[in-house]
């Protein structure tokens, strides 16, 4: 689950053709998968905003206390003039950045990039509302193509991609994200990263298998958005949520997995034939430590400048450094 996915639109954020796209490779590998970011329709999201609040999911709390604790420290040094937000969101957490860059300044530049451009202008328009002096310039784009930011931002600029999202990518798909990012920062600019620590296996089995069956709903919501979308057929009664921590990845995963055998049709990609006991993969979150970090920031041609931390989470403030080829 990530952090800044919340949508309270009913529309999703790609279009049609890419959402089958999508759908019909990750039903076509073996083992079969779906992107975690179709979660997130209205529903989905509700969803989310009920499992940030549970006393299991720890995250959130975390993240938000480090940067009340910290921000001012973050932001003090640097001075930024322009806040570069990957996955924006509803940029609720990232108010705490933006109070800290205005206690500073008189004027200073958001930059919220995510898919969803009706969600994004709705942010835009209420932080406008609420600050004054913040000039918000909101970017629709996936995170995970190079970035393609307003030619005339204000510098120095200080980069954020908050929530452990980092989490829900692959080593390599991560690395190439950072890599973006990288290339586009400029001389004095920082980035600051939240991660996910690893931490005891029951803590974090319990942070995404709650007792009220919030997370198990929420993962077979993206069944409900497929069979919405794309017109197919997914029982999704006979699928359930199924979510550990696979110590060897470092990672939380989470699974669907069918109940009995089943054969659905996807318009776009035909018959899919489930066996009794086989799962769908929904999502992973990995888990970090600080050498695990480096070495990840290492290979997009960052250092860690400040580790910040509360033994939970980690917020991270990193700087360019010397490129490490090794997990490329």
């Amino acid at each position: 689950m990530t952090e800044h996915a919340e949508r309270f639109d009913d529309s999703l954020p790609e279009p049609a053709g890419t959402l089958l796209r999508d759908v019909r490779e990750g039903l076509l590998r073996s083992p079969k998968q779906l992107p975690s970011k179709y979660f997130y329709d209205r529903r989905g999201s509700e969803l989310f905003e009920q499992i940030s609040r549970l006393p299991e999911y720890y995250l959130t709390r975390a993240e938000r206390a480090l940067l009340e604790k910290h921000a001012n420290a973050i932001v003090g040094p640097l001075a930024p003039a322009s806040l570069v937000e990957l996955g924006a969101g509803s940029a609720e957490k990232t108010r705490i950045l933006i109070e800290a860059m205005l206690a500073g300044r008189s004027r200073a530049t958001y930059v919220p990039i995510d898919v969803s451009e009706e969600f994004l202008d709705a942010t835009a328009a209420a932080l406008a509302a609420r600050y004054d002096g913040l000039d918000v310039v909101p970017v629709v784009a996936d995170i995970s193509e190079p970035l393609d930011l307003p030619r005339l931002l204000p510098v120095p600029a200080l980069f954020a991609f908050l929530g452990s999202t980092i989490g829900n990518f692959e080593e390599l798909g991560a690395v190439a994200l950072l890599s973006y990012v990288r290339t586009a920062m400029r001389a004095g600019d920082r980035f600051l990263l939240g991660f996910d620590l690893v931490k005891d296996a029951g803590r974090l089995h319990d942070a995404y298998n709650d007792a009220a069956g919030v997370t198990a709903e929420f993962n077979r919501n993206v069944l409900h958005v497929v069979n919405r979308e794309l017109g197919a057929d997914f029982d999704v009664s006979a699928f359930e949520h199924v979510a550990f921590y696979h110590a060897g990845a470092r990672r939380i995963e989470m699974h669907l997995q069918a109940t009995r055998p089943m054969r659905v049709q996807v318009p776009g990609v035909g018959a899919v034939t489930f066996r009794n006991g086989e799962r769908l993969m929904t999502e992973i979150s990995g888990k970090y430590d600080e050498q695990s970090v480096g070495r990840l920031l290492s290979a997009a041609g960052l250092a860690i400048e400040r580790w910040l931390t509360d033994g939970d989470f980690a917020l991270v403030l990193a700087a360019p450094g010397v490129t490490d080829d090794r997990i490329r």
